[in-house]
């Protein structure tokens, strides 16, 4: 099935659909969500669209492997929140949540859509960059905040000075959630301008409208801004950027350092001196800034939050991988089977720990990128302790710490031989080394 007939089926239902994804492209899949969901449901009760985006080993190859992504992030971008709590009912609209079904041994993404019925009580999620909060948008019936109680944007937006500066750097340690905190705010006070517009013209604000306008304060936001960007410059300036970040930002001033180039040579045509030289000096701050960033080592990025609960469910993944590498070319015995079973549980666990560690105002390419890297390092550490073992048992069972950086191990000194005592074999002949012969004490020794 098209992705416009899947997106027209759904479009189309009037009670809880299950849609297969097998043999769907990620392109294909995120068309579909892109026309099915953009805009709400012509219902007014909730139903749930269920999506199955992967299965066990058996079925496993049907799917593709970013089929899940696909769909989450496809949902992201239209405004729609994952919610691991989401029902049935309308104040759901515009949620989404992953589940295994253990039973069937499927993957699946369930969407509780926006719905047409629930626009006069603002349902549905945040949509656009901050959600795309327009006020044009709502209702002047909803009764809803703008800014849904609970959100990172909420709790930027709505908090006292003081709570702010306590807790939004903790909770932005990298680059880009400063930058994407950044964003909520300045969207938030584009928001409140416009309702100044609208009191300005004696256009009353609807219930809503009102209560963001009486939470929020413009002018902490203009504070707030301030402090954020002052944050984001130190940490530009200290080198603190991952590999990603630095290429972001290089590739803003490389864009910026062509755009100048090019004003100044319309200016030089049109002979104005005094803007070409303003337009030098900004191209030589530039070209100072992009010499700084390239000189900065990326730093890697910060842990996932559940990394100690994912290293445990790696450490047990380890002997079923073997098993399951050991099995090939061979039939399974029962006990075999019902062991590999629980491979599929553990990687879906791996996935809910890495997806709850998503930070705030972390995009999916900044989260997928810090997934990777992080799975890169769990890897190289699994053959790091597989080189050890391999090591030590050649080498006579020792090194302990033996393995470095680089992989290396001692070897001096002989390496010690295997001797095996039979019944009624003597001891004879099996002389200590030199250095292991004991020594007559020497007679100055005031013991």
């Amino acid at each position: 099935m098209s992705s416009h007939a899947t997106a027209t089926a759904i479009r189309g239902a009037t009670e809880s659909e299950t849609i297969d994804l097998a043999g769907h492209s990620p392109e294909n899949i995120k068309a579909t969500m892109n026309d099915a969901f953009s805009e709400p449901l012509p219902l007014s009760d909730m139903i749930r669209i269920t999506f199955i985006t992967g299965a066990g080993k058996l079925g496993r190859q049907r799917y593709d492997d970013g089929a899940a992504k696909a769909v989450t992030s496809a949902l992201r971008e239209l405004g729609y929140e994952e919610d691991r709590a989401a029902s049935c009912v309308v104040e759901c609209g515009g949620t989404f949540k992953s589940q295994h079904d253990t039973g069937k041994n499927l993957k699946t993404i369930v969407v509780f859509p926006n719905i047409a019925g629930a626009a006069s009580s603002g349902g549905g999620g945040l949509n656009g960059t901050m959600g795309g909060l327009s006020i044009g948008e709502m209702d002047d019936s909803s009764s809803s905040s703008l800014l849904p109680s609970g959100t990172p944007e909420h709790m930027v937006a709505a908090s006292s000075m003081g709570v702010f500066e306590r807790n939004w750097k903790p909770k932005c340690t990298a680059w880009t959630q400063k930058k994407g905190c950044l964003k909520a705010l300045e969207s938030v006070r584009a928001i409140l301008d416009e309702l100044d517009g609208k009191l300005l013209q004696g256009t009353p604000l609807s219930d809503a409208e009102q209560d963001l306008y009486d939470t929020v304060s413009a002018d902490d936001l203009v504070k707030k801004e301030a402090i954020v960007k002052k944050e984001m410059a130190a940490q530009v300036e200290a080198g603190n950027l991952t590999k990603r970040e630095k290429e972001m930002l290089l590739h803003q001033v490389q864009e910026k350092i062509e755009s100048i180039k090019a004003e100044i040579d319309e200016a030089a045509k049109e002979g104005k001196e005094k803007k070409k030289t303003k337009l030098i000096a900004t191209r030589e701050k530039a070209e100072a800034r992009q010499e700084m960033l390239e000189k900065i080592t990326p730093v890697q990025p910060h842990k996932m939050k559940h990394e100690p609960e994912i290293q445990k469910l790696r450490a047990e993944l380890r002997p079923l991988q073997k098993l399951e590498d050991s099995a090939k070319g061979r039939l399974l015995t029962v006990k075999e089977t019902t062991t590999l079973g629980r491979k599929d549980e553990i990687l879906e666990a791996i996935e809910a720990l890495e997806e709850s560690s998503r930070g705030w105002f972390e995009d999916d390419e900044t989260f997928g990128a810090r997934v990777e890297f992080w799975r890169s390092v769990a890897k190289g550490r699994e053959k790091g302790k597989g080189g050890t073992s391999k090591k030590s048992t050649v080498g006579g069972g020792g090194g302990g710490g033996g393995g470095g950086a680089g992989g290396a191990f001692k070897t001096a000194g002989a390496a010690k031989t295997t001797r095996y005592i039979t019944q009624g074999s003597k001891k004879t002949g099996w002389a200590k080394p030199a250095s292991q012969k004991k020594k007559k004490p020497a007679t100055t020794s005031v013991f």
